[in-house]
């Protein structure tokens, strides 16, 4: 098989720097280490990598994105969006440069007659984006779980059983896991909010 090739791509999109921005790699995060796939369906953090991202999406039949989207609601709301309506919510409001980025891959994959046959964004509302080196806030990181069974849904319905693991499997560098990157931060009150204290000078 292609490198780029998959029944089904899962993409989780966003910046773990942002606070809320992370959502949608959490969520992928969560879904690969909780769950046994096919091997017909690759999950990966997609960051912000925009058109390095498109052959990947060219070559995939199906397609789920999980994102922190503004959709004008309140915070924490999750919202499914499908089909030819994914490229209208990925651009409305863009909140990031990644999602100008996924934005322009699927005008591209749809431009050279390589979308997926079906797609499927879910996303949450975010609380607060503008916050380096924050993690999601409760209300959204709340909804991690509910989002990822929903992902797992319609994998089903697609026809690709996941099957829970018994123990969890590694996805992401040890440091950027959701448990260390939370414990390693700095409290509200001590944290630098103005630039690496390391390098600041009276």
């Amino acid at each position: 098989m292609d490198d780029y090739a998959s029944d089904v791509l899962v993409l989780g999109i966003g910046n773990l720097l942002w606070a809320d921005e992370g959502f949608g790699v959490r969520c992928a995060e969560v879904l690969a280490q909780a769950y046994e796939l096919p091997a017909t369906v690759r999950v990966m953090d997609g960051g912000t990598q925009g058109l390095y991202l498109l052959p990947y999406v060219q070559q995939a039949n199906r397609l789920i994105v999980f994102d922190a989207v503004d959709y004008g609601l309140e915070p924490g709301t999750v919202k499914l969006v499908e089909d030819d309506e994914v490229p209208r919510f990925m651009g409305a409001k863009k909140m990031s440069l990644h999602q100008t980025g996924f934005q322009e891959v699927i005008a591209a994959a749809m431009l050279t007659d390589q979308c997926p046959e079906r797609m499927l964004l879910i996303g949450v509302q975010p609380e607060e984006l503008d916050d380096y080196g924050g993690s999601l806030r409760d209300v959204v990181k709340a909804r991690v779980p509910e989002c990822v069974e929903a992902a797992v849904a319609r994998l089903a319905e697609w026809g690709y059983s996941a099957t829970r693991r018994v123990t969890t499997a590694d996805f992401s560098n040890d440091a950027l896991a959701m448990g260390a990157y939370e414990a390693g931060r700095p409290s509200h009150e001590s944290a630098c909010r103005m630039g690496d204290d390391r390098f600041l000078t009276a």
